[in-house]
């Protein structure tokens, strides 16, 4: 394994130790963290950044650095177990989908295209908004609206994938419609899926973000980047390293995530394996 990590690119184990590290410092968030993040203090309302506290204060006098340090435990693993579950959910209806086709084919697809119509941050917000604000909630919605895209490229990776000699072979040994479907197809399949999913990290990420901002996803008191900047933002003029310092942050993190979607989709394409060799 390790042997094979060292023959990847460069900028590919770049960005997957980056992303690792970001995974670490999030999960260790709350033994990290210089000051209590919900701990406020009138006496340090607004204070500029400083040796004492190095991204300055926000209007309660919360430390914003150890904000930021617990906000992001919130946001991505909040943005990863969206990305699991509806992975998990629009893989699971593609395959059905294109193994069986027929009349299982129409109806997933349909109801599919009943979630397509609409942009995805317009029913995520709809959504957020009937079912009343909190992150359940907010997860609720995001994975409502991004399981379509699993489920349109599982369909199409398993309706050619169904045609390959080795499912006939599968077919002609005996091995049951479960086993083709997660012992033969899915692990074939599986490469653009884990694609689609580490790119959408940055995308959960800005959806519950945006979501929060509104006051419709994550509520104040809590710790997490887009209520953060939702409440630094009234402080712009005055103290605006409240609304830029989690932005920034956030920008950064999506753009590490990006480019380790960008390397894994070049290292799992045979076109690039074949440039490279």
């Amino acid at each position: 394994m390790m042997n094979f990590f060292l023959q990847t690119p460069l900028l590919f184990r770049t960005f997957a130790l980056l992303a690792a590290l970001i995974l670490i410092v999030s999960l260790f968030s709350a033994q990290l963290v210089p000051y209590d993040p919900y701990v406020t203090d009138p006496q340090l309302i607004l204070k500029a950044p400083s040796a004492e506290h190095l991204l300055g204060t926000d209007n309660y006098g919360r430390d914003i650095l150890s904000r930021i340090l617990a906000g992001g435990k919130t946001s991505i693993f909040a943005a990863l177990f969206i990305i699991l579950v509806a992975g998990s959910l629009g893989s699971l209806i593609g395959l059905l989908a294109g193994y069986y086709r027929g009349r299982m084919d129409a109806m997933l697809m349909r109801v599919t295209d009943i979630f397509q119509a609409f942009p995805d941050i317009v029913l995520a917000i709809a959504v957020a908004g009937v079912l009343g604000g909190g992150l359940v909630n907010a997860v609720l919605a995001l994975i409502l609206t991004t399981w379509t895209q699993y489920a349109r490229i599982a369909r199409s990776a398993a309706v050619a994938a169904k045609e390959e000699t080795y499912i006939q072979a599968a077919r002609l040994s005996g091995c049951s419609d479960v086993r083709i479907l997660f012992g033969h197809i899915l692990p074939n399949i599986a490469g653009p899926l884990v694609v689609t999913a580490v790119l959408h990290v940055s995308t959960m990420m800005m959806g519950l973000a945006g979501l929060s901002y509104l006051g419709i996803g994550v509520q104040i008191p809590a710790a997490e980047w887009g209520a953060m900047i939702s409440e630094g933002q009234k402080y712009l003029q005055q103290a605006p390293w409240a609304a830029l310092a989690p932005s920034a942050v956030m920008v950064a993190i999506m753009m590490v995530f990006n480019m380790f979607g960008d390397q894994l989709r070049d290292l799992l394409d045979p076109k690039m394996r074949e440039k490279r060799v």
